[in-house]
């Protein structure tokens, strides 16, 4: 059954190349919707399920850690798979995040099969 996909970033041009790595991953995916911050990833999740999150750590308006810490939380997303994508170099921010409950991280710049791998695992 096909996944749908929030994939939540600033920058257009990551959600794109992710939107396309997803497509070269071969993985199952259905629907994907894109949010540019933590606070319009929320919105877009009260109208709708989605199987797996992508989002970047540092964002304007609600960053990653501030909107993993809202799904975690709620008990409609809470058990949706969160993958990190991050440029942050400090280990103690990723390591936050997957204290927070994020599924994993990838760093950018990232590969194809980097997001396979980590998306294999957990989807």
């Amino acid at each position: 059954m096909p996944v749908d996909i929030l994939i939540v970033d600033d920058s257009a041009a990551i959600r794109k190349i992710l939107q396309r790595v997803l497509r070269q991953a071969e993985l199952n995916v259905g629907e994907v919707i894109e949010a540019g911050d933590g606070v319009e990833a929320l919105a877009a999740l009260k109208n709708r399920k989605v199987g797996l999150i992508l989002s970047d750590i540092n964002m304007p308006n609600m960053d990653g850690l501030q909107l993993l810490t809202q799904i975690r939380g709620s008990q409609e997303h809470k058990d949706v798979p969160v993958l990190m994508i991050t440029t942050e170099g400090s280990q103690n921010r990723v390591l936050e995040a997957v204290s927070l409950g994020a599924s994993g991280y990838v760093r950018k710049p990232f590969t194809a099969d980097q997001i396979k791998e980590k998306l294999t695992g957990i989807l």
